[in-house]
């Protein structure tokens, strides 16, 4: 098994959950005592969060293309940015570095696929949501529709990723306010599947409480590597 990579902290929370489905996914699949064979380096997300909000991408980037370097020289051999937001920089990480980073917006669209949705609601940061690196990576290499909320869907997605769920908090009313929007984009917009474009959202909702196809790119990611690293 190759060693993985892993770009986190950002925020630790969905990382500490990378960590255990990369782990629970060795000893499931190789037995025994294994474990996932990882490299972490967990960023100080107030210092990236500052960048993004400022629009400071390149300075963000070259955080993680010099981090991404120094695991690669470490011994990884595949490498993941443990967020869907940061997929931003991914072109400027994997330009860097000669093992191959797994893209969590190819991944989630094989997922995708495989279930036969065509016209997903895309729930994220509103950098995800807004920017076009990721529902443009969709429509243009897998031919997929992705949805986003209205301007008022999209700050309340957002706020409730940055104030809430990295910060540890998964509350009632929040969820309540997602599978609302998860309906009303359903309705209005004939959504046929919800992708959790952010990894802090499995945190709040997840498949039990959708009748749609649910996408967890948390989980859908760390598979993806875990496959990579056993090629």
């Amino acid at each position: 098994m190759k060693t993985i990579g892993l770009l986190g902290g950002m925020s630790w929370e969905s990382t500490a959950i990378y960590y255990r489905h990369l782990n629970e996914m060795a000893r499931e699949r190789l037995g025994g005592l294994h474990s996932a064979s990882l490299l972490i380096r967990s960023f100080d997300f107030a210092e990236i969060a500052d960048r993004q909000h400022a629009g400071d991408w390149d300075g963000a980037g070259a955080i993680l293309t010099e981090a991404a370097r120094r695991l690669e020289d470490a011994g990884a051999g595949v490498m993941v940015i443990a967020t869907n937001t940061m997929h931003l920089v991914a072109d400027q990480v994997q330009a860097a570095i000669s093992i191959p980073l797994i893209h969590i917006a190819d991944a989630t669209a094989a997922a995708v696929t495989r279930a036969g949705s065509r016209r997903p609601a895309l729930l994220a940061t509103r950098f995800t949501m807004e920017e076009d690196f990721y529902k443009g990576r969709l429509s243009a290499r897998h031919g997929l529709d992705a949805v986003v909320p209205d301007a008022a869907g999209r700050a309340m997605v957002h706020r409730v990723i940055y104030d809430e769920l990295c910060q540890g908090i998964v509350s009632a009313p929040s969820k309540a306010a997602y599978l609302a929007e998860i309906e009303r984009m359903r309705r209005d917009d004939g959504i046929d599947g919800v992708i959790m474009g952010c990894t802090e959202i499995t945190m709040l909702i997840g498949q039990e409480d959708i009748d749609l196809p649910a996408f967890d790119t948390t989980r859908i990611h760390a598979e993806a590597a875990f496959e990579a690293a056993l090629a």
